[in-house]
Protein backbone atom coordinates (compact mmCIF):
# COMPACT_ATOMS: atom_id res chain seq x y z
CA UNK A 1 0.00 0.00 0.00
CA UNK A 2 3.12 2.07 0.75
CA UNK A 3 2.75 5.65 2.39
CA UNK A 4 1.26 8.64 1.94
CA UNK A 5 4.69 10.69 1.24
CA UNK A 6 5.57 8.41 -1.50
CA UNK A 7 7.20 9.66 -4.73
CA UNK A 8 7.49 8.48 -8.55
CA UNK A 9 10.19 10.32 -10.91
CA UNK A 10 8.35 12.44 -13.34
CA UNK A 11 10.87 14.35 -15.21
CA UNK A 12 14.68 14.53 -15.36
CA UNK A 13 17.04 17.66 -16.51
CA UNK A 14 20.58 16.94 -17.20
CA UNK A 15 23.60 20.28 -17.29
CA UNK A 16 27.18 18.90 -17.93
CA UNK A 17 29.57 21.54 -16.69
CA UNK A 18 33.03 22.32 -17.74
CA UNK A 19 35.92 22.91 -14.79
CA UNK A 20 39.66 23.63 -15.29
CA UNK A 21 42.08 23.44 -12.47
CA UNK A 22 44.03 25.56 -11.19
CA UNK A 23 46.82 23.21 -10.03
CA UNK A 24 46.98 19.63 -11.25
CA UNK A 25 46.12 17.30 -9.12
CA UNK A 26 48.14 13.74 -9.58
CA UNK A 27 46.85 10.50 -7.84
CA UNK A 28 48.40 7.00 -8.64
CA UNK A 29 49.06 7.11 -12.31
CA UNK A 30 46.72 9.86 -13.49
CA UNK A 31 46.95 13.72 -13.19
CA UNK A 32 43.83 15.68 -13.59
CA UNK A 33 44.24 19.09 -15.42
CA UNK A 34 40.07 19.17 -15.67
CA UNK A 35 37.14 18.09 -15.35
CA UNK A 36 33.10 17.89 -16.47
CA UNK A 37 30.63 17.85 -13.72
CA UNK A 38 27.27 16.69 -14.32
CA UNK A 39 24.24 17.98 -12.70
CA UNK A 40 20.66 16.58 -12.69
CA UNK A 41 17.52 18.50 -11.63
CA UNK A 42 14.80 15.93 -10.70
CA UNK A 43 11.09 16.18 -10.75
CA UNK A 44 9.12 13.92 -8.99
CA UNK A 45 4.78 13.57 -7.78
CA UNK A 46 3.70 12.42 -5.06
CA UNK A 47 0.67 10.21 -4.01
CA UNK A 48 -2.00 13.18 -4.74
CA UNK A 49 -0.18 14.67 -7.55
CA UNK A 50 2.12 16.89 -5.15
CA UNK A 51 5.13 17.93 -7.50
CA UNK A 52 8.63 18.78 -5.98
CA UNK A 53 11.89 19.65 -7.36
CA UNK A 54 15.69 18.25 -6.49
CA UNK A 55 19.26 18.77 -7.62
CA UNK A 56 21.80 16.44 -7.78
CA UNK A 57 25.85 16.77 -8.61
CA UNK A 58 28.84 14.65 -8.96
CA UNK A 59 32.27 15.40 -11.18
CA UNK A 60 32.92 12.61 -13.80
CA UNK A 61 36.37 12.31 -12.39
CA UNK A 62 37.36 10.43 -15.14
CA UNK A 63 41.02 9.57 -13.64
CA UNK A 64 39.43 8.30 -10.97
CA UNK A 65 36.31 6.85 -12.13
CA UNK A 66 37.69 4.39 -14.70
CA UNK A 67 41.27 3.66 -14.41
CA UNK A 68 42.68 3.15 -17.90
CA UNK A 69 44.98 3.50 -20.92
CA UNK A 70 42.26 4.96 -22.83
CA UNK A 71 42.80 9.14 -23.40
CA UNK A 72 40.16 10.77 -21.33
CA UNK A 73 38.32 12.45 -23.85
CA UNK A 74 37.43 8.94 -25.17
CA UNK A 75 36.34 8.23 -21.24
CA UNK A 76 34.91 11.27 -20.54
CA UNK A 77 32.62 11.25 -23.56
CA UNK A 78 31.37 7.89 -22.62
CA UNK A 79 30.50 8.70 -18.88
CA UNK A 80 28.49 11.89 -20.58
CA UNK A 81 26.69 9.41 -23.11
CA UNK A 82 25.62 6.83 -20.19
CA UNK A 83 24.90 9.58 -17.75
CA UNK A 84 21.85 10.78 -21.15
CA UNK A 85 21.22 6.96 -21.14
CA UNK A 86 20.07 7.01 -17.60
CA UNK A 87 18.11 9.95 -17.57
CA UNK A 88 15.83 8.67 -20.37
CA UNK A 89 15.87 5.31 -18.19
CA UNK A 90 14.85 7.02 -15.29
CA UNK A 91 12.01 9.10 -16.75
CA UNK A 92 10.20 5.54 -17.34
CA UNK A 93 11.02 4.04 -14.24
CA UNK A 94 7.75 2.94 -12.48
CA UNK A 95 8.77 2.72 -8.48
CA UNK A 96 7.27 4.40 -5.99
CA UNK A 97 8.67 4.72 -2.09
CA UNK A 98 11.46 6.50 -0.45
CA UNK A 99 14.16 7.57 -2.42
CA UNK A 100 16.16 4.79 -1.29
CA UNK A 101 13.63 2.16 -1.71
CA UNK A 102 13.39 3.33 -5.51
CA UNK A 103 16.84 3.43 -6.18
CA UNK A 104 18.34 0.80 -4.80
CA UNK A 105 15.73 -1.13 -6.98
CA UNK A 106 17.33 1.16 -9.77
CA UNK A 107 20.60 0.06 -8.98
CA UNK A 108 19.83 -3.83 -8.86
CA UNK A 109 16.94 -3.89 -11.83
CA UNK A 110 17.75 -1.66 -14.41
CA UNK A 111 21.55 0.16 -13.96
CA UNK A 112 23.62 -3.47 -14.47
CA UNK A 113 21.56 -4.47 -17.56
CA UNK A 114 21.80 -0.67 -18.81
CA UNK A 115 25.72 -1.09 -18.23
CA UNK A 116 25.91 -4.52 -19.97
CA UNK A 117 23.88 -3.04 -22.92
CA UNK A 118 26.34 -0.40 -23.35
CA UNK A 119 29.51 -1.92 -23.46
CA UNK A 120 27.72 -4.68 -25.69
CA UNK A 121 27.39 -1.73 -28.16
CA UNK A 122 31.18 -1.28 -27.61
CA UNK A 123 32.03 -4.25 -28.66
CA UNK A 124 36.47 -4.03 -29.08
CA UNK A 125 36.56 -1.17 -26.55
CA UNK A 126 37.14 -1.44 -23.20
CA UNK A 127 34.39 -1.54 -21.17
CA UNK A 128 32.92 0.69 -18.62
CA UNK A 129 33.42 -0.57 -15.13
CA UNK A 130 30.87 -0.33 -12.50
CA UNK A 131 32.49 1.88 -10.95
CA UNK A 132 31.81 4.58 -13.70
CA UNK A 133 28.15 3.18 -13.70
CA UNK A 134 27.95 4.27 -10.28
CA UNK A 135 29.43 7.67 -10.74
CA UNK A 136 27.04 8.20 -13.51
CA UNK A 137 23.76 7.31 -11.52
CA UNK A 138 25.10 9.31 -8.46
CA UNK A 139 23.94 12.42 -9.80
CA UNK A 140 20.26 11.30 -10.40
CA UNK A 141 20.06 9.45 -6.94
CA UNK A 142 21.12 12.59 -5.20
CA UNK A 143 18.77 14.46 -6.55
CA UNK A 144 16.04 11.34 -6.15
CA UNK A 145 16.87 12.21 -2.33
CA UNK A 146 16.97 16.00 -2.11
CA UNK A 147 13.56 16.11 -4.07
CA UNK A 148 11.84 13.63 -1.46
CA UNK A 149 13.31 15.99 1.70
CA UNK A 150 11.76 19.03 -0.32
CA UNK A 151 8.08 17.08 -1.19
CA UNK A 152 8.19 16.49 2.55
CA UNK A 153 9.51 19.86 3.97
CA UNK A 154 12.36 18.44 5.57
CA UNK A 155 16.14 17.51 5.94
CA UNK A 156 16.42 14.61 3.84
CA UNK A 157 18.18 12.67 6.96
CA UNK A 158 15.28 12.92 8.82
CA UNK A 159 13.37 10.84 6.35
CA UNK A 160 15.38 8.20 6.72
CA UNK A 161 13.40 6.21 9.86
CA UNK A 162 10.16 3.94 9.90
CA UNK A 163 7.65 7.28 9.42
CA UNK A 164 9.20 7.53 5.66
CA UNK A 165 10.66 4.60 4.78
CA UNK A 166 8.09 1.36 3.63
CA UNK A 167 10.46 -1.07 4.32
CA UNK A 168 13.54 -1.69 7.20
CA UNK A 169 17.15 -2.48 6.16
CA UNK A 170 16.21 -6.06 5.79
CA UNK A 171 15.31 -5.52 2.80
CA UNK A 172 18.89 -4.14 1.60
CA UNK A 173 21.50 -5.53 3.49
CA UNK A 174 22.25 -8.69 5.31
CA UNK A 175 25.05 -9.11 8.62
CA UNK A 176 27.69 -10.89 7.90
CA UNK A 177 27.55 -14.72 9.01
CA UNK A 178 29.43 -14.28 12.23
CA UNK A 179 27.04 -11.50 13.25
CA UNK A 180 24.78 -12.40 16.31
CA UNK A 181 22.14 -9.65 15.41
CA UNK A 182 19.68 -8.66 12.73
CA UNK A 183 18.95 -5.64 11.20
CA UNK A 184 15.53 -6.74 11.40
CA UNK A 185 13.33 -2.83 12.25
CA UNK A 186 16.46 -1.33 11.93
CA UNK A 187 16.59 1.59 9.66
CA UNK A 188 19.36 4.48 8.73
CA UNK A 189 18.08 7.04 11.30
CA UNK A 190 19.59 3.80 13.79
CA UNK A 191 23.42 4.63 13.15
CA UNK A 192 23.79 7.99 11.92
CA UNK A 193 24.42 10.68 14.38
CA UNK A 194 21.33 12.16 15.82
CA UNK A 195 22.31 15.90 15.86
CA UNK A 196 25.93 16.34 13.78
CA UNK A 197 28.10 19.14 14.89
CA UNK A 198 27.68 22.53 12.51
CA UNK A 199 31.65 22.89 12.23
CA UNK A 200 33.54 19.29 11.36
CA UNK A 201 37.38 19.14 10.61
CA UNK A 202 38.71 19.38 7.35
CA UNK A 203 41.55 16.70 5.86
CA UNK A 204 43.56 18.94 3.36
CA UNK A 205 45.09 16.69 -0.01
CA UNK A 206 48.95 16.41 -0.86
CA UNK A 207 48.63 15.76 -4.57
CA UNK A 208 51.34 13.87 -6.12
CA UNK A 209 52.61 16.67 -8.03
CA UNK A 210 52.17 19.23 -5.31
CA UNK A 211 55.40 21.27 -4.31
CA UNK A 212 55.91 20.89 -0.63
CA UNK A 213 59.20 23.69 -0.73
CA UNK A 214 60.35 27.07 -2.46
CA UNK A 215 62.58 24.39 -3.98
CA UNK A 216 60.10 22.56 -5.76
CA UNK A 217 58.82 25.55 -7.71
CA UNK A 218 58.88 25.79 -11.45
CA UNK A 219 58.23 28.70 -12.34
CA UNK A 220 54.50 28.33 -13.75
CA UNK A 221 52.51 28.15 -10.70
CA UNK A 222 49.25 30.14 -10.62
CA UNK A 223 49.41 33.73 -8.90
CA UNK A 224 45.77 34.00 -7.91
CA UNK A 225 45.90 34.89 -4.37
CA UNK A 226 45.56 31.07 -3.15
CA UNK A 227 48.33 29.37 -1.81
CA UNK A 228 50.75 26.63 -3.24
CA UNK A 229 53.14 25.27 -1.06
CA UNK A 230 52.03 23.10 1.53
CA UNK A 231 53.12 25.33 4.12
CA UNK A 232 51.32 28.61 3.40
CA UNK A 233 48.01 26.34 2.78
CA UNK A 234 48.59 25.13 6.91
CA UNK A 235 49.19 28.20 7.66
CA UNK A 236 46.12 30.23 6.13
CA UNK A 237 43.41 27.22 6.53
CA UNK A 238 45.31 26.68 10.19
CA UNK A 239 45.11 22.84 8.77
CA UNK A 240 45.53 19.78 11.13
CA UNK A 241 44.95 17.32 9.26
CA UNK A 242 46.86 16.33 5.60
CA UNK A 243 46.30 13.21 2.93
CA UNK A 244 49.21 12.56 1.40
CA UNK A 245 48.94 10.91 -2.33
CA UNK A 246 51.09 8.55 -3.25
CA UNK A 247 52.11 6.46 -6.41
CA UNK A 248 52.25 2.67 -5.33
CA UNK A 249 54.61 1.82 -7.94
CA UNK A 250 57.82 3.38 -6.23
CA UNK A 251 58.26 2.73 -2.65
CA UNK A 252 61.07 4.86 -1.91
CA UNK A 253 59.35 7.45 -3.49
CA UNK A 254 56.14 6.57 -1.62
CA UNK A 255 58.29 6.84 1.75
CA UNK A 256 60.59 10.30 1.33
CA UNK A 257 56.89 11.87 0.45
CA UNK A 258 55.53 10.61 3.21
CA UNK A 259 58.79 11.58 5.27
CA UNK A 260 59.10 15.02 3.73
CA UNK A 261 55.17 15.78 4.08
CA UNK A 262 55.53 14.42 7.96
CA UNK A 263 58.02 16.89 8.83
CA UNK A 264 56.58 19.48 7.62
CA UNK A 265 53.44 18.48 9.49
CA UNK A 266 55.66 17.90 12.50
CA UNK A 267 56.81 21.53 12.24
CA UNK A 268 53.57 23.09 11.25
CA UNK A 269 51.03 21.79 14.29
CA UNK A 270 49.36 18.90 12.44
CA UNK A 271 47.96 16.12 14.37
CA UNK A 272 47.15 13.67 11.60
CA UNK A 273 48.16 12.03 8.75
CA UNK A 274 46.31 9.54 6.33
CA UNK A 275 48.24 7.50 3.08
CA UNK A 276 46.28 6.90 -0.28
CA UNK A 277 48.08 4.56 -2.45
CA UNK A 278 45.25 4.75 -4.97
CA UNK A 279 44.71 1.31 -6.32
CA UNK A 280 48.30 0.77 -7.21
CA UNK A 281 49.92 -1.90 -4.75
CA UNK A 282 49.30 -5.47 -5.61
CA UNK A 283 51.55 -7.08 -2.98
CA UNK A 284 50.79 -6.73 1.06
CA UNK A 285 54.08 -6.28 1.40
CA UNK A 286 54.95 -2.89 -0.06
CA UNK A 287 52.38 -1.44 2.51
CA UNK A 288 54.10 -3.17 5.16
CA UNK A 289 57.45 -2.20 4.47
CA UNK A 290 56.90 1.25 4.43
CA UNK A 291 54.77 1.26 7.42
CA UNK A 292 57.69 -0.73 9.23
CA UNK A 293 60.65 1.78 8.39
CA UNK A 294 58.62 4.16 9.46
CA UNK A 295 58.27 2.95 12.82
CA UNK A 296 61.92 2.18 12.84
CA UNK A 297 62.95 5.16 11.44
CA UNK A 298 60.22 8.01 11.85
CA UNK A 299 58.36 6.97 15.16
CA UNK A 300 57.00 10.13 15.41
CA UNK A 301 55.05 10.02 11.51
CA UNK A 302 54.30 6.60 12.14
CA UNK A 303 52.23 7.40 14.92
CA UNK A 304 50.33 10.66 12.84
CA UNK A 305 49.30 8.09 10.50
CA UNK A 306 45.54 7.54 11.36
CA UNK A 307 44.74 5.10 8.42
CA UNK A 308 45.83 4.02 5.32
CA UNK A 309 43.84 4.11 2.17
CA UNK A 310 42.78 1.77 -0.73
CA UNK A 311 46.52 0.25 -1.65
CA UNK A 312 45.24 -2.28 -3.66
CA UNK A 313 43.31 -3.05 -6.93
CA UNK A 314 39.43 -1.80 -6.36
CA UNK A 315 38.29 -5.23 -7.84
CA UNK A 316 37.85 -7.14 -4.71
CA UNK A 317 36.76 -10.00 -5.97
CA UNK A 318 39.24 -10.39 -8.80
CA UNK A 319 42.06 -9.04 -6.10
CA UNK A 320 41.20 -11.45 -2.69
CA UNK A 321 44.17 -9.98 -1.06
CA UNK A 322 44.25 -10.76 2.67
CA UNK A 323 45.31 -7.58 4.47
CA UNK A 324 45.56 -8.59 8.21
CA UNK A 325 49.01 -7.53 8.45
CA UNK A 326 48.59 -4.23 7.41
CA UNK A 327 45.39 -3.60 9.49
CA UNK A 328 47.34 -5.03 12.49
CA UNK A 329 49.61 -1.83 11.99
CA UNK A 330 46.69 1.01 11.15
CA UNK A 331 43.10 0.69 10.47
CA UNK A 332 42.73 -0.13 6.26
CA UNK A 333 39.93 1.45 4.35
CA UNK A 334 37.97 0.33 1.53
CA UNK A 335 37.74 3.43 -1.21
CA UNK A 336 37.20 2.73 -4.65
CA UNK A 337 36.46 -1.18 -3.90
CA UNK A 338 33.17 -0.33 -1.29
CA UNK A 339 30.86 -0.45 -4.04
CA UNK A 340 28.53 -1.47 -2.20
CA UNK A 341 28.25 -3.07 1.17
CA UNK A 342 28.53 -6.77 -0.17
CA UNK A 343 31.54 -5.48 -0.81
CA UNK A 344 32.30 -4.09 2.65
CA UNK A 345 31.66 -7.43 3.71
CA UNK A 346 34.05 -9.03 1.40
CA UNK A 347 36.79 -6.55 2.71
CA UNK A 348 35.86 -7.37 6.44
CA UNK A 349 36.45 -10.36 6.00
CA UNK A 350 39.67 -10.01 4.24
CA UNK A 351 40.89 -7.78 7.05
CA UNK A 352 39.82 -4.45 5.84
CA UNK A 353 38.88 -2.55 8.93
CA UNK A 354 37.32 0.38 7.73
CA UNK A 355 34.94 2.12 5.34
CA UNK A 356 35.56 5.27 2.79
CA UNK A 357 32.10 6.64 2.18
CA UNK A 358 31.63 8.87 -0.94
CA UNK A 359 28.39 10.62 -2.39
CA UNK A 360 29.75 9.60 -5.84
CA UNK A 361 29.01 5.73 -5.33
CA UNK A 362 25.54 7.49 -4.52
CA UNK A 363 24.14 8.41 -1.45
CA UNK A 364 21.67 5.83 -1.10
CA UNK A 365 25.08 3.54 -1.58
CA UNK A 366 27.02 5.51 1.34
CA UNK A 367 23.68 5.05 3.76
CA UNK A 368 23.73 1.47 3.27
CA UNK A 369 27.21 0.80 3.74
CA UNK A 370 27.31 3.06 6.85
CA UNK A 371 24.59 1.03 8.08
CA UNK A 372 26.39 -1.87 7.86
CA UNK A 373 30.32 -1.15 8.55
CA UNK A 374 29.02 0.41 11.48
CA UNK A 375 26.92 -2.49 12.40
CA UNK A 376 29.62 -4.86 12.40
CA UNK A 377 32.25 -2.42 14.50
CA UNK A 378 34.04 -0.42 11.22
CA UNK A 379 35.01 3.13 10.95
CA UNK A 380 34.28 5.10 8.92
CA UNK A 381 35.55 8.24 6.53
CA UNK A 382 34.20 10.08 3.97
CA UNK A 383 36.25 11.27 1.10
CA UNK A 384 36.35 13.45 -1.47
CA UNK A 385 35.95 13.51 -5.33
CA UNK A 386 37.18 17.56 -5.22
CA UNK A 387 32.85 18.00 -4.68
CA UNK A 388 32.85 21.86 -6.35
CA UNK A 389 29.50 23.94 -6.38
CA UNK A 390 26.19 21.73 -5.57
CA UNK A 391 28.36 19.01 -5.05
CA UNK A 392 29.65 20.07 -1.87
CA UNK A 393 26.93 20.37 -0.43
CA UNK A 394 25.72 16.52 0.67
CA UNK A 395 28.99 15.40 0.35
CA UNK A 396 29.87 17.77 3.76
CA UNK A 397 26.46 16.64 5.39
CA UNK A 398 27.22 12.54 4.94
CA UNK A 399 30.56 13.63 6.83
CA UNK A 400 28.25 15.24 9.55
CA UNK A 401 25.88 12.35 9.92
CA UNK A 402 28.17 9.72 9.47
CA UNK A 403 30.23 9.79 12.93
CA UNK A 404 33.66 9.55 11.17
CA UNK A 405 37.15 8.77 12.37
CA UNK A 406 38.08 12.29 12.28
CA UNK A 407 36.14 14.94 10.07
CA UNK A 408 36.15 14.39 6.08
CA UNK A 409 38.56 15.64 3.31
CA UNK A 410 37.25 18.67 1.40
CA UNK A 411 39.91 19.54 -1.57
CA UNK A 412 37.94 21.43 -4.19
CA UNK A 413 38.89 24.71 -2.48
CA UNK A 414 42.35 23.59 -3.37
CA UNK A 415 42.32 22.98 -7.29
CA UNK A 416 39.24 24.76 -8.65
CA UNK A 417 38.31 26.95 -5.77
CA UNK A 418 36.53 29.76 -7.94
CA UNK A 419 34.24 27.16 -9.67
CA UNK A 420 32.09 27.60 -6.62
CA UNK A 421 32.12 31.40 -6.09
CA UNK A 422 28.40 31.65 -6.68
CA UNK A 423 27.93 28.64 -4.20
CA UNK A 424 30.18 30.38 -1.44
CA UNK A 425 28.01 33.44 -1.61
CA UNK A 426 25.31 31.62 0.20
CA UNK A 427 27.45 29.15 1.84
CA UNK A 428 30.51 31.02 2.92
CA UNK A 429 31.90 28.87 5.61
CA UNK A 430 31.42 25.82 3.22
CA UNK A 431 34.12 26.35 0.75
CA UNK A 432 36.63 27.85 2.66
CA UNK A 433 38.58 25.63 5.60
CA UNK A 434 39.39 28.28 8.74
CA UNK A 435 40.63 27.13 11.67
CA UNK A 436 40.67 23.58 10.09
CA UNK A 437 37.72 23.17 9.88
CA UNK A 438 34.22 23.29 7.20
CA UNK A 439 30.78 25.42 8.78
CA UNK A 440 28.03 23.54 7.83
CA UNK A 441 25.75 25.91 9.46
CA UNK A 442 24.44 27.81 6.42
CA UNK A 443 22.76 24.42 5.29
CA UNK A 444 19.24 24.73 6.29
CA UNK A 445 15.91 23.89 4.63
CA UNK A 446 14.41 20.86 2.86
CA UNK A 447 16.23 18.17 0.76
CA UNK A 448 19.81 19.04 1.70
CA UNK A 449 19.00 22.51 2.10
CA UNK A 450 21.56 23.94 -0.47
CA UNK A 451 18.97 26.73 -1.41
CA UNK A 452 19.06 26.92 -5.15
CA UNK A 453 16.76 29.28 -5.46
CA UNK A 454 19.94 31.77 -3.84
CA UNK A 455 22.71 30.42 -5.70
CA UNK A 456 22.89 32.87 -8.92
CA UNK A 457 24.82 30.22 -11.13
CA UNK A 458 24.14 30.42 -15.23
CA UNK A 459 23.39 26.85 -16.70
CA UNK A 460 23.85 26.09 -19.95
CA UNK A 461 21.41 24.40 -21.50
CA UNK A 462 20.31 21.08 -20.63
CA UNK A 463 21.22 18.06 -22.36
CA UNK A 464 18.64 16.06 -23.96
Amino acid sequence: MGKLTDIKIKETLLYFIPIENRIPLKFGLETTTHVTCGRVKMTVEGKYGKVATGWGETPLNVQWTWVSSLSYEERNRSLKDFCLRIAKELQNFPETGHPIEISNSFQTKVLPNLLNAYNREREGSEPMPWLAALVCFSMFDIALHDAYGVSVDLNIYQTYNKTFMNKDLTAFIKPANDASFSFNGKFPEDFIVKTPKKKIIAWHLVGGNDPLTPEELKGNEPNDGYPVLLTDWIKRDRLKCLKIKLRGNDPIWDYQRIVKVGQISLNNGINWLSIDFNCTVKETHYVNDILYKLLQDQPRIFGMVLYIEQPFPYNLEQYQIDVHSISALKPLFLDESAHDWKYVKLGRKLGWTGVALKTCKTQTGALLSLCWAKAHGMLLMVQDLTNPMLAMIPHALLGAYSGTIMGFETNACQFYPNASIPEAKVHPGLYRRRNGMVDLSTIKGAGFGYQVERIKRILPAPYN
